[in-house]
C-alpha cells in the first residue's frame, strides 16, 4: 500500500457492518513508506502557519481528516444509511513548486487529456483553476474528475499516467433507496473543495452534514471525530514525507425502531393502491414506531455526492411533492375515525349508556342547518356498538351534542390529538382540536352546537396527523396507555457499545372503563368483519383486524380534496400493531375510507399473517352477546362511510 498521494489502498473505507469498521478503517489509513504513526501533532522542525508569502518556507502541514459518519440502521441491524468507496482523481504536481505558470498548464492539461481518454469522460477545468489550486495549493493533489465509476477507476489503476492519483473516499449510500428515505434523510457537502492557501487543521476533502430527517437531526453524533495527517517539507519545498498521526474516529450508529420489511410492505402498498397518502404503523404495546411511509417519497441516493440543479426542480416541482412527509408533517381532517374519541367522551362522561339507542335518519336540523348522514336511508334506532359500525353520521350528531364540546376536546387531547407526538423529526405537524378560543380568534364566535356536530364526525376545523391517528390507535389497543412514540431506541458507537439510550415512557394512563373498552372493541371488530360493517376490504383470514373508516373533504369550495382513512390495531384480541393508513384524494375524488384505505392495510398484513396460523377460533367478542341486537345488514355496494 503506498501512501496518501499514491495510487491506492489509502483513505479508503467502507463501513458495510458495525463489527468490521473499525478494522476497515485502520486498513485504509495504514500509512506506508514512511515512518510509523505517532501520537503527537509536533511538527518536525520549525512549524510555520503557510501565508501566500510563506508557502515555500512551510515545513509542516497538519491537515484533519474527515471521519466516514455512523450508520443507520432497523431495529433488527438492517443498514439504511451507510457508506461505500467511491473514487477521485487528481493530479500530483512535483516539489518544489517551480514551475512558470506555462510549464504549469502543460503539465496539467496533458494529465488531464490522458485521463479523460482513458475514462471517456469529459473534463472541464478552466486554466484559472489550475493555476489559482497551483499558486495557492500545490502541494495538495488537484481533483480533475469526482465519484468515477468503477470500471473508470481501474482504467486509471490499471494505465495511471504519470503524476495522476485516484484517491478512494468513503460517501453516504442508503442500500434500499426510496425506502424509509424520507425519514432517513440525505446528507449534502458543507462546502465546495477549497482552492485558497493551505490552512493547518483544514480537511482533506469537503464533509458532508445531515440536511433532512434523521441525517439532520443526529448530524453531530453521526459525524465522527477527525484525525489529523502530517505533510513534512524540507527548506527547499521538497516533499519529505506524510503520514497519518491521529486516526479519525467513525460516527456514532442510530439504530432506530422501524422495522425495515414492515416499512417496505407500507410503502408498497402505498405505491400500489394511492398516488398520494400514508401508512404509519406502531408497537400499542411501547409505542415504538415500526413503519412511517409516506408517498411519494423520493431516494436519498439521488443527493450523493450532491444532487444536480435538474433533478432537484423535477422534485420541487412536483406536484405530488415527494419531498413532504406525509406521516408526520400532514394533517388532514380525520373524518369518521374521529368517532372513536366521540364515543369515549360520550361513554364516559355517562352522556350516554352502552344500550342507549337514538335514531340513524338521514339528516337532521342544527339551527338553520340541515346536517346529512352519509346513507340516504333510514337505519332505525340503534346503540352505540352498531351506530360505530355502521358510522351513522345522525347518530354521533345527536350523541356529540348531547354529550358537549368540552368532553370531546378533553378526550381528544388525552389521546394525542392536538399536540406533537415528539419524534426527533424536524417540521411535525401539531394537528388541531379546535376549541372556544380557536373558534373566537378564527371565526368570531364560540362553538356553537353546528360546531360539535361537525366535530363528531371529524369534519370542520379539526386536524390530525397519521401519526397522531397511530398513536390514538396504539391507546385502544393497549386499553389505557398513550406511550411516547419512540422512533430511535439508541445511538452506539461502532464496537455496539451504547451511548444514548431512549427508553420506552408513558406518557399518561388514561384510565378507560371495561366497559367503555369492551364497546370500543367490539364495534370496530364490526366494522371489519360484521354485516353492517364499512371496511370489510380489510378483513383477514387468519387474524381478526379491529379499525374505523373515515372520509372527509378538506380544502377551499369547489376545490375540495378527499382524506380517506382506515386506523385500527390487530390481532383485535393481543394487540401488537396499531395503525393508520390515509388515502389523499384529488379535488372531486369520490374515494372512501372502506375502499381506498382498508385494503392498503390488507396488503400489508396480507404478507405479515400469511405464514402464520390462527390459534384456536376466530373470536367475536362482545359482537355475540344477545344483549347486543343487530342491525339489518348494510348493503355491500356502499360499505364506506
Amino acid at each position: 500500500m503506498k501512501s496518501f498521494w499514491g495510487t491506492s489502498g489509502s483513505l479508503c473505507v467502507a463501513f458495510w457492518t458495525v463489527a468490521t469498521q473499525s478494522a476497515l478503517f485502520a486498513q485504509a489509513l495504514a500509512p506506508s513508506a514512511v515512518p510509523s504513526a505517532t501520537t503527537s501533532a509536533q511538527a518536525e522542525g520549525e512549524t510555520i502557519v503557510p501565508t501566500f508569502e510563506t508557502q515555500k518556507l512551510a515545513r509542516t502541514y497538519i491537515l484533519d481528516v474527515p471521519a466516514p459518519r455512523g450508520q443507520i440502521t432497523d431495529r433488527n441491524g438492517e443498514s439504511l444509511a451507510q457508506n461505500r468507496l467511491s473514487y477521485n482523481v487528481a493530479i500530483n504536481f512535483p516539489t518544489p513548486l517551480d514551475f512558470s505558470d506555462t510549464r504549469v498548464l502543460d503539465f496539467a492539461r496533458e494529465k488531464i487529456d490522458r485521463t479523460a481518454r482513458l475514462i471517456g469522460r469529459r473534463l472541464k477545468i478552466s486554466d484559472e483553476a489550475i493555476l489559482r489550486h497551483y499558486h495557492n495549493r500545490g502541494v495538495m493533489p488537484m481533483e480533475i474528475a469526482q465519484n468515477v465509476s468503477q470500471q473508470e477507476y481501474e482504467q486509471v489503476k490499471n494505465e495511471p499516467p504519470p503524476g495522476v492519483i485516484v484517491r478512494p473516499i468513503y460517501v453516504r449510500v442508503y442500500p434500499n433507496g426510496k425506502v424509509a428515505g424520507q425519514v432517513i434523510g440525505y446528507t449534502g457537502k458543507t462546502g465546495r473543495n477549497p482552492d485558497g492557501i493551505v490552512d493547518n487543521h483544514e480537511t482533506l476533502w469537503p464533509e458532508t452534514e445531515g440536511r433532512e430527517g434523521l441525517e439532520q437531526t443526529f448530524n453531530e453524533m453521526l459525524t465522527g471525530k477527525h484525525g489529523e495527517y502530517k505533510l513534512t517539507f524540507d527548506k527547499d519545498g521538497r516533499k519529505t514525507s506524510d503520514k497519518l498521526i491521529t486516526p479519525p474516529e467513525p460516527g456514532y450508529n442510530v439504530v432506530t425502531t422501524l422495522d425495515l420489511r414492515l416499512q417496505q410492505l407500507a410503502e408498497k402498498a402505498l405505491e400500489a393502491k394511492a398516488k398520494r397518502g400514508a401508512i404509519v404503523i406502531i408497537d400499542p404495546n411501547n409505542g415504538d414506531i415500526l413503519a412511517l411511509a409516506s408517498w411519494p417519497t423520493y431516494d436519498p441516493n439521488l443527493f450523493v455526492p450532491s444532487i444536480s440543479a435538474e433533478q432537484l426542480k423535477l422534485l420541487q416541482d412536483d406536484k405530488d411533492i415527494p419531498l413532504l412527509p406525509r406521516a408526520y408533517r400532514s394533517s388532514y381532517p380525520p373524518g369518521s375515525t374521529f368517532k372513536i374519541a366521540v364515543g369515549i367522551a360520550a361513554l364516559e362522561s355517562r352522556a350516554i349508556q352502552p344500550d342507549d339507542e337514538y335514531p340513524c335518519v338521514p339528516s337532521i336540523q342544527i339551527g338553520n342547518v340541515t346536517f346529512h348522514n352519509w346513507k340516504k336511508g333510514n337505519r332505525g334506532d340503534l346503540n352505540f356498538v352498531q351506530a360505530l359500525t355502521e358510522s351513522c353520521d345522525t347518530w354521533f350528531y345527536q350523541v356529540g351534542i348531547r354529550t358537549g364540546a368540552q368532553p370531546i376536546i378533553d378526550w381528544a387531547l388525552a389521546l394525542g390529538f392536538g399536540a406533537k407526538c415528539g419524534i426527533p423529526l424536524r417540521g411535525e405537524a401539531e394537528g388541531r382540536v379546535p376549541n372556544d378560543e380557536y373558534m373566537k380568534a378564527t371565526h368570531g364566535r364560540r362553538l356553537l352546537n353546528g360546531d360539535i356536530a361537525n366535530m363528531s364526525i371529524g369534519q370542520g376545523d379539526t386536524q390530525v396527523t397519521p401519526l397522531q391517528m397511530a398513536q390514538a390507535m396504539g391507546v385502544v389497543a393497549n386499553g389505557e396507555t398513550l406511550y411516547q412514540t419512540r422512533l430511535v431506541q439508541e445511538v452506539q458507537t461502532f464496537d455496539n457499545q451504547i451511548v444514548t439510550a431512549y427508553q420506552v415512557r408513558a406518557k399518561r394512563t388514561l384510565n378507560l372503563s371495561s366497559e367503555t373498552l369492551d364497546q370500543l372493541h367490539t364495534g370496530m371488530v364490526d366494522v371489519v368483519n360484521g354485516a353492517g360493517g364499512t371496511a370489510h376490504q380489510a378483513s383477514l383470514d387468519n387474524t381478526e383486524v379491529a379499525g374505523k373508516t373515515g372520509t372527509a373533504q378538506w380544502g377551499p369550495k369547489n376545490k375540495e380534496r378527499t382524506a380517506a382513512w382506515f386506523a385500527g390495531f390487530l390481532p383485535a384480541d393481543q394487540p401488537r400493531y396499531a395503525f393508520a393508513a390515509l388515502y389523499e384524494g384529488d379535488v372531486d375524488s369520490k374515494v372512501h375510507g372502506g375502499s381506498a384505505a382498508a385494503p392498503m392495510i390488507a396488503d400489508v398484513f396480507k404478507e405479515i399473517y400469511k405464514s402464520e396460523k390462527l390459534v384456536g377460533q376466530r373470536q367475536r367478542r362482545a359482537r355475540e352477546k344477545p344483549e347486543i341486537r343487530r342491525a339489518e345488514p348494510v348493503e355491500e355496494e356502499d360499505e364506506s362511510d
